[in-house]
């Protein structure tokens, strides 16, 4: 339930790879780096839950509408089906037309529902933006405090091959933004 893209992540990856490369070796030993997992933060923040539980119920109330377009679109075709031979070419054609409509009907719903610019993403980012902008603040309030020079979001997948648990910060943003924590659930 992310709204980081995967170009983003990538474009992170390669900022990181090109801030390495451009240090010296001595450079590099003064750089702090740190890393924070943004779905655990995500998971410990309260309101996150009722976040989520918004969302699925509009993802159930648009897969109903869905289910009831792959509905009609089977009922269309059996009666269609069971009918062919006694619909004269004029009636054939146009009950084809209304299958191919339906049909059409409901990939336009997909798309509008769930395709890239559709209904989930933009209430996923409305509903997440305000808490996301908490944790880079949070995050960024940590960096300046505590002298780092690099924090990563470790939550995306294969975003690092490694990551010493000693440089966890997800507990700091949490203790920033508010959230008392159990230290022995971290990640």
């Amino acid at each position: 339930m992310r709204t980081v893209s995967c170009t983003s992540k990538v474009l992170t990856l390669i900022l990181v790879a090109f801030a390495f490369s451009s240090l010296s070796a001595v450079q590099a030993q003064n750089q702090k780096f740190g890393f924070i997992d943004t779905d655990f933060i995500l998971s410990q923040i309260p309101e996150y839950e009722g976040i989520e539980q918004r969302l699925r119920q509009l993802t159930e109330t648009w897969r109903r509408e869905i289910t009831e377009l792959d509905e009609e679109i089977e009922s269309l075709q059996r009666d269609f089906e069971a009918r062919e031979i006694l619909f004269t070419p004029e009636i054939r054609q146009e009950r084809e037309q209304e299958i191919q409509n339906k049909k059409r009907e409901r990939e336009r719903l997909v798309n509008q529902r769930f395709g890239p610019e559709g209904d989930y993403l933009r209430q996923q980012r409305e509903l997440l933006s305000p808490i996301q902008r908490q944790i880079v603040e949070a995050t960024g309030r940590i960096a300046e405090r505590d002298g780092f020079d690099f924090i990563i979001d470790r939550s995306g997948e294969y975003l690092l091959f490694y990551t010493n648990p000693q440089w966890d910060l997800s507990i700091d943003v949490l203790l920033e933004l508010g959230i008392q924590v159990d230290e022995d659930v971290r990640p």
